[in-house]
């Protein structure tokens, strides 16, 4: 089946799909009401189980998003591609799926239908604090703090090849110098084990992000900034040094193309100990000079910052920067 007739399929088992979706929302007469396409309770969603109309069709009042049952599904499972809710879709009726629906775009999506992804993932997200991900930090000797930049969600896809998982996911906003959300990096955990999960690709990024960052704490003019790659790593720093804002570029690569704000008083790169860790550091803090913001590499004793906190304690990873930022001052 292709899409439209998937979605005809769909809508003669309406109740089924909402039932296994939307699975805390109530049959009300011929609607199905939840709060929203990812089934929290309340009444503002509201979906067509029996004619007159056509059964499937939906709309949530609060935010204005309507559409049928194949995009409730791709809502509700956080598909970015349609390809991946028909999958779904075919699964949840148990029908093959053709090897090429025709209906199936193989055109790249936009950077903006990306972003619009991450965001509405973002929205369905919850605060850490008391979550697997705390305890994710927690366990990567990292103390717990509420980060506004971080969340969790308890079962984010993770598509492997043709497998589809559903786990537990440390969620974290990249956002641009203006504070505005362009993309995720999500790393997904074991469901049992305060560890990430063990997939080939624990760890993913959805939207545009180069050029910006995973942000903790504001960026202040005449104030120090501590840049790295991965979330890990800045928070070790941030523990060791409070009151410092820091910024998470999420690889080598990223760390080189990030754009630091203007009127930041010094830039201190924490770099990894790999090639690519001294590559990337390196060509930031030579687009930091052109800028005329003085910028200062520093490396860690281990892999990273995080193994040094895990293995030396906060204090040793504050002494790496102390010179500096007493310099700076």
């Amino acid at each position: 089946m292709n899409a439209t007739e998937l979605s005809r399929a769909l809508s003669g088992h309406a109740e089924a799909v909402c039932r296994h979706y939307l699975p805390r929302g109530r049959r009300q007469g011929r609607y199905w009401i939840c709060g929203d396409v990812r089934g929290k309770p309340g009444k503002s969603m509201h979906v067509r189980l029996a004619p007159p109309g056509v059964p499937g069709k939906w709309t949530d009042e609060a935010t204005g998003e309507h559409g049928d049952l194949l995009d409730l599904i791709r809502m509700s499972i956080d598909a970015c591609e349609l390809r991946d809710a028909i999958v779904e879709g075919h699964r949840f009726l148990s029908v093959p799926v053709r090897p090429a629906a025709p209906a199936v775009s193989h055109t790249e999506p936009s950077p903006s239908r990306y972003r619009d992804a991450a965001r509405r993932i973002w929205r369905f997200c919850q605060g850490i604090e008391g979550t697997h991900a705390e305890a994710y930090l927690r366990a990567r000797a990292i103390p717990p703090r509420s980060w506004p930049a971080l969340r969790f969600h308890s079962a984010l896809n993770h598509r492997d090849g043709d497998t589809l998982h559903r786990l537990p996911a440390m969620v974290a906003a990249i956002t641009d110098n203006r504070n505005t959300i362009t993309a995720i990096h999500r790393t997904w955990l074991d469901p049992v084990d305060a560890a990430k999960a063990p997939l080939s690709e624990p760890r993913k990024s959805l939207g545009p992000v180069l050029g910006n960052a995973v942000r903790f704490g504001p960026a202040e003019k005449g104030r120090p900034l501590i840049a790295g790659e991965g979330i890990e790593t800045v928070l070790s720093v941030l523990a060791a040094i409070p009151g410092v804002a820091g910024v998470a570029a999420l690889s080598a690569n990223k760390l080189a193309g990030f754009n630091p704000p203007d009127g930041i008083g010094l830039l201190l790169i924490a770099r990894d100990a790999d090639e690519d860790g001294a590559r990337g550091a390196a060509r930031l803090s030579d687009r930091a000079r052109r800028a005329a913001i003085d910028a200062v590499i520093v490396a860690p004793r281990l892999g990273d910052f995080n193994d040094d906190l895990a293995r030396f304690g906060a204090h040793a990873v504050a002494d790496a920067f102390r010179p500096h930022l007493e310099a700076g001052s």
